[in-house]
């Protein structure tokens, strides 16, 4: 499956689009780009063909395209296609899938 970036994740690995981090406190108060935490939050762009088991089959994922996850802080590799920036994740460091 190709992804809109023009990169396919291999095995069990998962392309994630990172969301946008938080402007404002839940106060109200802004915060400048400084201040702000990378979002542990993103949007699954993309899939690997899955973890190879031991009878050469491929495990399914839990998550599939366009689910919102929840993902480790420091996990993953960060890149920057056309200016915009993706994490290639591990399926191990998804912690959580979100409405």
């Amino acid at each position: 499956m190709k992804t809109k970036p023009g990169i396919k994740p291999i095995g069990d690995k998962i392309l994630v689009k990172r969301l946008e981090a938080e402007s404002k406190t839940a106060g109200g108060i802004v915060l400048p780009d400084s201040a702000q935490e990378k979002p542990k939050k993103g949007k699954v762009v993309g899939l690997g063909a899955g973890r190879q088991l031991k009878d050469g089959s491929r495990a399914d994922f839990q998550v599939k395209k366009d689910d919102i996850v929840l993902f480790t802080s420091y996990g993953g590799t960060e890149i920057k296609i056309d200016g915009e920036e993706y994490l290639i994740l591990e399926e191990t460091e998804i912690l959580a899938v979100t409405d």
